[in-house]
């Protein structure tokens, strides 16, 4: 059983936005697996079996910074193992269209991320960082995260989450180590 967890905002003032990048991967996937999210676990939830393997996408509908606590229900409920859990989240320090899977490590200041170790209690779970790249100089971080993408990036936008979701089936596989050779680049 594996738990793939897209990290972002609820609401549709947050949609669009860089930090709802987890949410855009988990939901372009579902569309095109034909799967539909349902409430519960203080979030939604889609399930699928791919390969044989029971597969849940979550999108915690608690706001990032609380992120964990859905992530913990749902873990404790189906004992899914930390090494099982994979969650996709924004990350400033990758440019747009650049996306990274590591299976463990600090949060790196994002607080989505502090919040699941916190209620998992351990950094050993896989991440897909989507790169969103540095706000241009002199705009607040949280602005920038909270923005929506200029047209002139969204056909990067489009690449990436389609690499993201070969990251994805190459995880649920087995095959972490062969997403990471071909995309951690």
């Amino acid at each position: 059983m594996k738990l793939i967890v897209g990290l972002g905002n609820p609401g549709g003032q947050y949609a669009e936005t860089r930090h709802n990048v987890g949410f855009l991967l988990l939901d372009t996937w579902a569309e095109e697996l034909k799967l539909d999210f349902r409430p519960k676990f203080q979030g939604l939830i889609a399930e699928m079996q791919l390969t044989g393997e029971k597969v849940f996408f979550l999108k915690p509908l608690t706001f990032m910074n609380l992120s964990g606590r859905s992530i913990r229900e749902i873990a404790q409920f189906y004992k899914i193992a930390s090494k099982d859990i994979l969650v996709a989240h924004d990350d400033m320090d990758l440019p747009l269209g650049r996306i990274r899977l590591r299976q463990s490590g600090s949060a790196g200041g994002h607080n989505g991320i502090k919040s699941t170790i916190a209620e998992v209690g351990t950094e050993e779970f896989w991440r897909l960082k989507i790169g969103v790249g540095r706000p241009p100089a002199g705009w607040d971080p949280a602005n920038y995260v909270l923005g929506s993408f200029g047209k002139e990036e969204l056909s990067s936008l489009e690449d990436v989450l389609e690499r993201g979701q070969e990251v994805l089936r190459l995880w649920i596989q087995g095959e972490s180590n062969k997403a990471m050779n071909k995309y951690n680049h």
